[in-house]
């Protein structure tokens, strides 16, 4: 099958949607599809097709790395001729999604977000007119778990499908810090990082010899360990090191992919009390209330303190981590994509 795979968002840039994507790619072509991969700022080891610049724009707490050049059309009219069929990650986004339903191939359509309360009046109010407006070139929808599904008009008939990850390539050698706790996310107010520094004085003050690493943001200051963004070796490390990960987001999640990258990575995943996170984790974190910087800390702390629970609370991660690898992803979106042709 020849497979292309739209990506509204910059792909140089680190975001949830762009690994994914890429994931997916390599798992399809893994599989003997032929792939190519569409979007704005496509690295050159990626095979596909460059769109071009972006611009940053604000969205569902967050800010998004998209392009808002109308000449994209062009481009993807002549970029899917010879494709069977469009995988369009974000369906509704401009401009690289929204023109990608109308540029030729059948659509599977796969949307990523937990919308915003405004998002999701509209949606409520568009009804039974989402499929107009999504086009009849839309043949399949997804959704990568009930949180993102749930905003969605029941009448789509939205098939969820999870997000992926390569779960051999979770696991480096390096020795377990039963002290180490890591963060993982951007800075920005929705990933909960001041939760989490809210909460580490305690945490310190009652575990000796607790340190907390940070990947995604630098702030500078001592007692952590602030490694700015780093590249998916230093991440494993890091993961594979860690007693404990925490997830402290307030919000705006509808998946929670370093959870299931920490759980592979044998760490105890002590989370936000999200329902994005316990559709992802289910038992096999421990959740405290949202931005309670104190509930966290005693949570941490009782993991840290506690080897049998914490060695316990592991070894389920890791195991319902294996569900989300691409061996299992993969084939279920080949199904999708079969059932879109037919």
């Amino acid at each position: 099958m020849r497979v292309g795979l739209v990506c509204p968002y910059d792909l140089s840039r680190p975001g949830g949607v762009q690994a994914q994507v890429l994931g997916l790619a390599g798992a399809l072509a893994a599989r003997g599809d032929s792939v190519k991969v569409i979007g704005p700022g496509l690295p050159e080891s990626v095979a596909g097709v460059d769109l071009g610049p972006t611009a940053t724009v604000p969205g569902n707490r967050s800010r998004a790395p998209i392009s808002l050049d109308p000449r994209v059309r062009g481009a993807l009219r002549e970029a899917v001729r010879d494709l069977d069929l469009l995988h369009v990650h974000e369906p509704l986004m401009p401009t690289v999604s929204l023109s990608a339903l109308r540029a030729g191939p059948p659509v599977a359509a796969t949307f990523h977000a937990d919308p915003s309360p405004m998002v999701r009046r509209a949606y409520a109010i568009a009804g039974r007119r989402m499929r107009r407006v999504l086009g009849p070139r839309v043949k399949a929808i997804t959704a990568v778990s009930p949180t993102a599904a749930g905003a969605l008009p029941d009448d789509l008939g939205v098939v969820v499908v999870p997000n992926g990850i390569d779960l051999s390539a979770m696991r480096a050698p390096s020795g377990r810090d039963g002290r180490l706790v890591a963060f993982l996310g951007r800075d920005e107010p929705r990933k909960g990082l001041d939760v989490l520094l809210g909460a580490w004085d305690r945490v310190a003050d009652a575990t000796a010899g607790a340190r907390l690493t940070v990947m995604g943001a630098d702030r500078g200051g001592r007692g952590v360990d602030w490694l700015g963004q780093v590249d998916d070796a230093v991440k494993r490390r890091v993961l594979n090191q860690a007693a404990v990960f925490v997830a402290p987001h307030t919000g705006g999640e509808s998946f929670g992919i370093v959870l299931i990258e920490a759980m592979a990575a044998g760490a105890a995943v002590v989370a936000s009390d999200l329902p994005a996170f316990r559709d992802v984790a289910a038992s096999a974190a421990t959740y405290f209330p949202v931005g309670d910087s104190a509930a966290l800390a005693e949570a941490v702390t009782e993991m840290l303190s506690d080897r049998p629970a914490r060695e316990a609370l592991a070894a389920s991660g890791a195991a319902r981590a294996a569900e989300f690898d691409w061996a299992a992803v993969a084939p279920a979106y080949a199904e999708v994509y079969a059932s879109a042709l037919r």
